[in-house]
C-alpha cells in the first residue's frame, strides 16, 4: 500500500499527533510490498504490467476457449444461414434456369420440326407443280403439233386443189388455143396461097397441108 504524505497527515494512527505521523519532507512510507504485476504511484492508481508488451488478442491463450466458442457460433449461423437461405436460393435459380433451358430447347426442337415439316411440303407441292407444268407443256405442245398439222394438210389440200383447178384452167386454154391456132394457120395459110397463085385453095386441103407440115415438125 501506498501513502502519500497528505495522507498520513490528515489520518494519523492512533496515539499519534500529526506531527509525528508526518513523514519527512521528500520520504514515501509504504506498509507493505506491492501486488505482482502492480506499480502504485502518488494518485493510487494500479496499471497491470503484464499487458504493457501489447500482445495480439487471438494468439492470447488466455482468449482461446472465447475464441473457439465463438468460431463455432459463427459457423454453425454461417452453415444455418447457407443451408436455409443460400443454398435454396441458388438452388432455385439454377432450377429456373435449367426448366428455362430445357423449354427453350423443346421450342427449338418444336420450331425445327414445323420447319423440316414445312421444307418437305414446300418441295412435295414444287415437285408436283413441275410434274403438273411438264404435262401441260407436253398437251400444249401435242395439240399445237397437231393443229399445225390439220391446217398444213387442209392448205396443201386447198393448194392441190387450186393446182389441179389452174392446170385444168391451162390444158383447156391450151386445148383452145391449139383449136385457135388452127383456124389462124388455115386462115393464113389461105390468104398466102391466094396471092401466091392467084386462085383460092379449098379448106381441106389447106388443114391437110398444115396438119402434114405440124407432124413434120413434131417428128
Amino acid at each position: 500500500m501506498f501513502v502519500t504524505p497528505a495522507y498520513a497527515q490528515e489520518n494519523p494512527a492512533p496515539g499519534q499527533t500529526p506531527a509525528e505521523a508526518a513523514p519527512a519532507q521528500g520520504q514515501v512510507h509504504t506498509e507493505e510490498a506491492p501486488a505482482h504485476g502492480e506499480v502504485h504511484t502518488e494518485t493510487g492508481v494500479a496499471q497491470d504490467a503484464g499487458h504493457g508488451g501489447g500482445v495480439f488478442p487471438p494468439f492470447d491463450q488466455s482468449t482461446y476457449a472465447s475464441q473457439l466458442l465463438w468460431l463455432v457460433i459463427t459457423f454453425g449461423l454461417f452453415y444455418v444461414l447457407m443451408q436455409k437461405v443460400i443454398v435454396p436460393r441458388v438452388g432455385g435459380i439454377l432450377e429456373n434456369r435449367h426448366d428455362r433451358i430445357a423449354q427453350d430447347l423443346d421450342e427449338a426442337a418444336r420450331l425445327k420440326g414445323e420447319a423440316d415439316t414445312a421444307i418437305e411440303t414446300y418441295e412435295r407441292e414444287l415437285a408436283a407443280a413441275r410434274a403438273k407444268a411438264g404435262q401441260i407443256a407436253a398437251t400444249a405442245r401435242d395439240s399445237a403439233k397437231a393443229k399445225a398439222d390439220a391446217e398444213r394438210t387442209a392448205i396443201e389440200a386447198e393448194l392441190a386443189g387450186k393446182v389441179a383447178a389452174a392446170e385444168a384452167r391451162i390444158a383447156e386454154i391450151k386445148a383452145k388455143a391449139f383449136a385457135e391456132v388452127d383456124t389462124i394457120a388455115v386462115d393464113t395459110v389461105g390468104s398466102i396461097v391466094e396471092q401466091l397463085i392467084g386462085a383460092k385453095a379449098t379448106a381441106a386441103d389447106i388443114k391437110a397441108a398444115v396438119s402434114g407440115a405440124a407432124a413434120k415438125q413434131g417428128a
